[in-house]
């Protein structure tokens, strides 16, 4: 009788210790005291959460979780993930602790959302061996590796004025409707990555499908897509692109070279705005409370070179130019933070030459680290011309110009267009494995 009893204790804390691994055996909960569209207001658990927690709501439908964006003395703000959750006063909310994504190699080929939920339609996501953060800090300055060589991006554009290295990261800056996305989807199909790691942020439902099945294509085998469109929540669209990053950085510290796109950061820093001012912040640049521009470089840094042996992240983030103004406070900070600028014109759009990069405002910091001597000189020489080229426009139209009264606007009528012809480059167009050279032909 004494063994079968001992037994059963034992099988009873074998079932405890089983319950206690997926649910706490004891759950602190609070009520709901006040909800507003965006913000409900929880008190009784001020003492056991921290901003940036989840919680769950019980709310009409089911549970329904929650980020922690405020705590005061009595009470704690918390604002869903979901749209149109309902919830009534009185109503028992309870934490959940922090996000934590398990990524997987098996990842690879899948769409997913910000909390790591697939959302293609295929069958669960098969957990990693290990939990990360989304909000992992950035590695330390001195203990990460010099960025890498020169990548081919297959632009001939990016790669002869703007060359782009391994663990660098730029930033594309462009108003609505100018190519940026097309952008982004050429330079995405790069071969010199084993991983490519794309975030979508606010964009159209239906623009999530084509960019999947369209631009990737074959080269989805080796992505990891993470979406959050434009009707989900301020909270979805700011998880995407942190999920995003962590995913990057998994694959980063198993040794491989990962390309982070990133389309938009502005609309990133837009869903950081909404949750900020519903945390009771005031608005100091156009809108933007205080948090967003200290939100910017601590997403931002967390790309670039790895520790050690680990690889890199190499970042190609898109940032929508409101109304055009390149001065824009968020289009500021985020220049400022990263290694590089391709700025598109409507101007370029407008007259059909694609992709639309502003060449004398496009700017690589790490260009000279990729380019040899004379190509140094060449893509130096080129700028100059283009320059004079486009300075020389309006002098041009109103038939000014003669030839012969300058030796180097000559020079540039006659070649400047042949450039802009080379530099033209469809989507459809097989990546180019040699920029110098096709415009060396090009302009011979």
């Amino acid at each position: 009788m004494a063994a079968t009893g001992l037994q059963r204790l034992h099988g009873l804390a074998a079932g405890l210790a089983d319950l206690s691994a997926n649910e706490p055996l004891v759950r602190v909960v609070g009520r709901v005291s006040a909800a507003s569209h965006h913000a409900v207001q929880v008190e009784g658990l001020s003492r056991f959460l921290q901003i940036g927690t989840l919680v769950a709501l019980a709310a009409e439908g089911g549970e329904a979780l929650a980020e922690v964006i405020k705590i005061e003395r009595d009470a704690v703000v918390v604002r869903p993930l979901g749209s149109g959750v309902r919830v009534k006063i009185g109503a028992a909310v309870w934490p959940k602790g922090t996000l934590r994504l398990r990524p997987d190699e098996s990842w690879k080929g899948r769409l997913i959302d910000g909390l790591g939920r697939a959302i293609d339609g295929g069958p669960a996501l098969s957990p990693g061996p290990a939990a990360v953060r989304i909000t992992e800090p950035a590695p330390q300055a001195m203990s990460r590796r010099p960025v890498g060589s020169g990548v081919i991006t297959g632009v001939r554009v990016i790669d002869v004025f703007t060359p782009i290295c391994l663990g660098q990261r730029v930033g594309i800056f462009a108003g609505s409707g100018v190519g940026k996305s097309s952008l982004l989807s050429m330079m995405a199909r790069a071969d010199r990555f084993q991983t490519v790691v794309v975030a979508l942020v606010g964009e159209r439902s239906r623009e999530v499908r084509e960019f999947v099945e369209d631009v990737l294509g074959t080269a989805l085998g080796k992505a990891v897509v993470v979406a959050a469109t434009g009707d989900e929540s301020a909270l979805m669209r700011r998880f995407a692109p942190l999920a995003a990053m962590a995913i990057a950085e998994f694959f980063r510290d198993r040794g491989e070279e990962v390309l982070l796109v990133m389309d938009s950061v502005t609309r990133y820093a837009h869903a950081c705005r909404d949750v900020a001012l519903s945390a009771g912040e005031a608005p100091v640049a156009r809108g933007f409370p205080p948090s967003v521009f200290g939100d910017l470089p601590h997403l931002l840094e967390r790309a670039g070179p790895g520790r050690g042996e680990c690889g890199s992240i190499t970042g190609v983030f898109s940032v929508l130019i409101d109304g055009d103004d390149h001065n824009d406070p968020v289009a500021d900070a985020i220049r400022s933070t990263l290694d590089g600028h391709i700025v598109l014109d409507r101007r370029i759009a407008e007259a059909g030459r694609y992709p639309a990069v502003d060449i004398l405002a496009s700017l690589s910091r790490l260009s000279r680290r990729v380019w040899t001597a004379d190509q140094s000189k060449v893509a130096a020489e080129l700028r100059r011309l283009v320059a004079r080229y486009e300075e020389s426009r309006d002098l041009r139209a109103m038939g000014g110009y003669q030839t012969g009264a300058d030796e180097e606007l000559d020079r540039a009528v006659m070649l400047i267009p042949k450039l802009y012809r080379v530099l033209s480059q469809s989507f459809y167009e097989p990546p180019c494995q040699d920029g110098f050279r096709a415009i060396t032909e090009g302009l011979a």
